[in-house]
Order: C-alpha cells, then structure tokens, then sequence
C-alpha cells in the first residue's frame, strides 16, 4: 500500500502586525485539505521564521502580512531562505498586498499572493497544483 505524502504548511506572520484571524481561517482549512499546519504566531520575525521553516522542514511557507511591511520583510525572508539553502519550498504570500507590488513579489520568489476574500479552495488548490509541478506530490 501505498503511503500518500502529507503537505506540510508553515504560516508565519512576519513584523508587527496584530491580526491573526485570516490566518487561523487559513490554517483551519489547510487542516481540513489533510494538511499539516505550523502557525508560528504573532510578530516574528525574518529570522525566526526561517529557523522555524528549517526546523519543521516544511513543504509551503505561507505568509501573511497587513502591516505594508511586505517590501522589506518578504525580501529579507527570501534571502534568508536562500542563505540556508532552502530552496525546495513554495513561498506564498498573503493579506494586504497592493496589486502594484504583486510582480516585485514575485520576481524575488514567492510564487502566488493571496488578498483578502481569496476563496479557500483557490489556495488549497494552488499548493497543491504546485507541489504536485515541482516533484513534491509526484
């Protein structure tokens, strides 16, 4: 028999930001799509986010910000990944992010932003669409 790989989900809420319900909405339905989900709370930072990647070894990193910090902290996040290695991840991004910003965005890596009102399935779909293209769910 064989034994179907479980996606593990990081979300991470990088910077100041206070507000967390859109990512514990995340994080349910994540759950709910037989993902594993690490959220690793309020105000962390670049480098403890990706101490937390490394340590949970984990297949999607989803952020979320709607501080507007997105580019400066995103950036500095991607870097840091870089500068680890880690390179078999899909980063997504997520909350307030102007549409102007989307390509910048994705220029430096994170490869689907999600705004507010984003149905669920859209995301659940998407990781697992890209999972699937890079080899991880093959």
């Amino acid at each position: 028999m064989e034994r179907k790989k479980i996606i593990r989900v990081l979300l991470a809420k990088p910077g100041l930001d206070g507000h967390d319900r859109g990512v514990k909405v995340i994080a349910r339905a994540l759950r709910d799509a037989g993902m594993e989900v690490i959220y690793t709370g309020l105000r962390q930072t670049p480098e403890q986010i990706v101490a937390a990647v490394e340590q949970e070894d984990a297949d999607v990193l989803m952020l979320s910000i709607l501080s507007g910090a997105h580019t400066y902290l995103f950036p500095r996040i991607m870097e840091l990944l870089k500068e680890r290695g880690i390179t078999d991840i899909l980063v997504l991004g997520g909350g307030i992010i102007p549409e102007e910003d989307v390509p910048a965005m994705k220029a430096i890596g994170i490869k689907g932003i999600f705004g507010p009102g984003t149905e669920l399935k859209t995301i659940i779909d998407f990781i697992h669409k890209n999972l699937t293209e890079e080899g991880v769910l093959a």
